[in-house]
């Protein structure tokens, strides 16, 4: 884990969140600032500044999707349809140097995202 990294600080319990799955490698937790009825954070407890420093081979990826599948059942956006989003670097709206998910449901997502 970092130091300074908020997430890596939520993890720890230094900072709140409302936790919806924790599990032996990841955690996940409502989003403080949603973008749709059900927004949930999804971030493994190993640091990863994004997804292209996964090192091959590694289960996390899969895990984290599989998951999603959990949360979106246990959060009734399953039938109804979500959106789970990865962002990749500052261009790719990227804003906590974590890897971590986003999954939004619970309304009508539009495409384009932005």
């Amino acid at each position: 884990m970092s130091d300074d990294c908020i997430f890596c600080k939520i993890i720890r319990g230094e900072l709140p969140s409302k936790k919806v799955h924790e599990d032996d490698t990841v955690y996940a937790f409502e989003d403080i600032n949603p973008q749709a009825p059900v927004h949930v954070v999804i971030i493994p407890k190993e640091h990863y500044d994004s997804v292209l420093s996964v090192p091959a081979g590694s289960d996390i990826i899969s895990h984290i999707h599989t998951v999603a599948n959990r949360i979106a059942l246990k959060l009734d956006v399953a039938d109804s349809g979500f959106r789970l989003v990865n962002n990749c670097g500052a261009d790719g709206g990227q804003t906590v140097p974590h890897l971590h998910y986003h999954l939004l449901g619970g309304r009508s997502l539009q495409w384009p995202p932005g």
